[in-house]
């Protein structure tokens, strides 16, 4: 993953390979609906799909609030939000991710 500044290049790039791997899962699962795909979960630590995932998360109304870890998503900024996302995408690529619990508010 480069970790260099987090360009709006960068994410659209991501989110092109993103959106062209679910094109070809869905046609995929179209031709063969009883088929099943075994090999998922690299795609959950693929760059590509970490980035488009970091986006969307930096993007949405949350983005502001602190999560569980006292951390703002749109508080980290470029170099910051890419070593974030190596380390994040090292861990869950050799299974040893944790996650924090869940910050819940009842209403």
């Amino acid at each position: 993953m480069n970790t260099g500044v987090l360009g709006s290049e960068a994410v659209d790039a991501a989110w092109s390979r993103v959106l062209r791997m679910q094109d070809k899962l869905h046609r995929w699962a179209q031709a063969d609906p009883a088929g099943v795909f075994d090999d998922l979960f690299n795609l959950v630590y693929d760059p590509s799909f970490m980035l488009a995932a970091w986006d969307r998360v930096r993007g949405n109304k949350g983005g502001r609030t602190p999560g569980v870890d006292g951390i703002a998503p749109r508080s980290l900024l470029g170099d910051q939000a890419m070593v974030m996302l190596s380390d994040l995408r090292q861990q869950v690529k050799t299974r040893q991710y944790v996650p924090q619990p869940v910050r819940e508010h009842k209403i």
